[in-house]
């Protein structure tokens, strides 16, 4: 599209005819770059649902897209664009490790991180692949719903705040985004053994096992359980509150408290900007468990005692010496079972009749007459040192009656899943103590709708800030391929990619979520809004922690919406970036010290 042309602005003269610094030819790599990605991604955004639904009766009809891209001048663009990028990785050191493949200045790291496991390239859809936390795998697309695994590398990276991409970099997993033509050349390591890289500056290590140095096996010694995860405090958890609460009622000294720390900072955040925040109930940790210590069908005892029955009992296989496989096995068949039976677990009548009169209190209508957003929120997520983002279920756009209690018990039974509990399995020490909250709050059917995060991702510069929107609500969070920039201190932003999605959620006052079909020929951000999203980051940061006398130092992750230009907040939490990541000496080992005012002649041939 034209906008996104004139943002890449490939027309300007360089200031030096016969020089130009390292730094002034990566920015135009990375425009030019843009470019093919963009290109690429336009075909992909018109035809990749239709080319989904052929594939699943001819599997060659996978590759339309890719005959489409290369037979466009797309393909000679990237092969000059690779060519650009090979000879500043020489001169510049950031040089790429990948099975010897070719044209490996098209892969570039996303999140640091390294990883040792068996290779999986998947050509096609990954909806339907079952994945193992001990391989590394190879997307064209990460799927929405991913299980823990030991690192990724994806074609369609989505966006840098989807919540695929914050869980890999909260938790070390390696992250690389990488081209089709990569994908394919690696297609033929796929089941071999690897170790897997991605430094600090972006450059990515791939190669087999036999070709391990010493200091890299050691990375995968075996450690201590307690050293490798994460302890959630529970001894502040209050459940003897069962009264349904008033989001204003609450902020976020309730955190992990009376309920999860989403409903306590977005109350946090009603009380500091009460016209940016929509009003709300929230049915806190304590009326879930009134409900889980009732006798639960076909058992002797309760939901509760059912519970931890299962964990005790996988901890007597482990002093057993049972296998983890089928210890996992045993849970998540025991995991089944109790979340079919929270689902049709029988609703308190009490509550039931608070509902109803607090519904209609706090949000000025009956229950069943607006539309509502049902979000779990559980005390293992949104915390300093584990972001557990996406991993429990949220409820759009819900209206009928039924469908609300239904959804209650659906809410309640989401951290029961088997992605939910698999994730709190490798990386938290008591994941046995997760405890549900949920956060009420009417649907706005914003325009568009996305997540800031306040510092630069990319660059780690905390005086920056990134953006990631698309149209509709639930923008960026699942991995869309949002609208995504970053802004400068100075005033002034750097485009770094635009929306690349067909269909949009638009949220209809009967209920449900409605496909709405996109089109690209309009930036989704106008001017006021990045103004808008600049002061309310800088009103976050000067007074947030103030506020709550909080001493956390690091950057917050926003969700954050506009209709009629009217910006919305509607969760925050902390930035969770991996430290142990971030320090690693092998990875400082690896990233080389680039001069971005190094000297190149433009009369160097490539």
């Amino acid at each position: 599209e034209l906008h996104e042309w004139e943002q890449i602005n490939l027309t300007k003269t360089p200031a030096q005819t016969e020089s130009m610094t390292l730094g002034e030819l990566t920015t135009i790599l990375e425009n030019a770059r843009s470019l093919v990605e963009w290109s690429s991604g336009m075909v992909k955004a018109y035809y990749q649902d239709i080319v989904n639904e052929y594939s699943s009766f001819e599997p060659k009809a996978y590759g339309f897209i890719d005959d489409k891209i290369r037979g466009s001048i797309a393909l000679y663009l990237g092969k000059t664009v690779g060519e650009l990028g090979d000879f500043i990785a020489k001169e510049s050191a950031l040089t790429n490790n990948v099975m010897g493949i070719a044209n490996q200045s098209s892969i570039r790291g996303l999140n640091p991180g390294f990883a040792f496991g068996e290779l999986v390239v998947i050509d096609g859809s990954p909806d339907d692949i079952e994945v193992s936390s001990s391989k590394i795998y190879v997307f064209e697309r990460p799927p929405a719903d991913l299980k823990p695994i030991a690192g990724i590398a994806t074609v369609s990276e989505g966006n840098l705040v989807s919540h695929v991409q914050l869980l890999a970099r909260n938790l070390g997993i390696p992250n690389a985004a990488l081209s089709d033509e990569n994908l394919k050349n690696l297609i033929k390591y796929n089941g071999q053994k690897v170790f897997y890289a991605v430094s600090n500056q972006g450059n990515v290590i791939l190669k087999a096992e036999g070709k391990m140095s010493a200091e890299e096996k050691a990375l995968f010694l075996k450690k201590e359980r307690k050293e490798e995860r994460i302890e959630v405090p529970i001894e502040r958890i209050n459940l003897t509150e069962t009264k349904i609460l008033n989001l204003r009622e609450v902020d976020a000294n309730d955190s992990g408290k009376l309920c999860g720390p989403k409903a306590a900072n977005l109350g946090q955040l009603k009380k500091m900007f009460p016209e940016r925040v929509v009003e709300g109930l929230v049915i806190p940790f304590g009326i879930f468990r009134q409900h889980m210590d009732q006798r639960m069908p076909g058992q002797k005892g309760s939901y509760w005692e059912f519970l931890n029955d299962m964990f005790a009992e996988a901890e007597r296989m482990r002093e057993q010496n049972i296998d983890e496989t089928e210890i996992e096995h045993y849970q998540l068949l025991q995991l089944a079972t109790l979340r079919a039976a929270i689902k049709n677990m029988r609703l308190d009548l009490g509550f039931l009749h608070d509902l109803e009169k607090d519904f209609k209190s706090i949000l000025g209508e009956n229950l069943g007459g607006i539309p509502v957003f049902l979000r779990s929120d559980t005390n293992m997520e949104d915390l300093k040192d584990f972001t557990g983002a996406g991993l429990n279920l949220t409820l759009f756009n819900v209206v009928d009656k039924t469908k609300i209690l239904q959804g209650i018990k659906d809410v309640w039974a989401s951290p029961y899943t088997e992605r939910s509990f698999k994730w709190r399995q490798k990386y938290l020490l008591n994941p046995e103590n997760v405890f549900p909250s949920i956060l009420v709050i009417p649907s706005v059917d914003v325009d568009y709708s996305g997540v800031l995060i306040t510092k630069g991702i990319i660059s780690g510069n905390e005086s920056e800030l990134t953006i990631a929107m698309s149209r509709g609500a639930g923008g960026a969070v699942d991995g869309q391929a949002a609208e995504s920039y970053v802004l400068k201190p100075d005033g002034s932003y750097r485009f770094l990619a635009p929306a690349r999605e067909m269909y949009y959620n638009a949220l209809p006052e009967t209920g449900g979520t409605q496909k709405t079909l996109a089109t690209f020929e309009k930036p989704i951000l106008n001017s006021q809004n990045i103004k808008d999203i600049r002061a309310m980051a800088k009103a976050i940061k000067e007074r947030l922690n103030k506020e709550t006398n909080s001493d956390y130092q690091g950057a917050f992750d926003v969700e954050l919406g506009f209709k009629n230009d009217k910006l919305w907040l509607f969760q925050i939490r902390p930035f969770v970036e991996n430290k142990k990541a971030l320090s690693s000496d092998y990875l400082e080992s690896i990233t080389p010290k680039i001069d971005q005012n190094k000297i190149i002649a433009l009369s160097k041939k490539l």
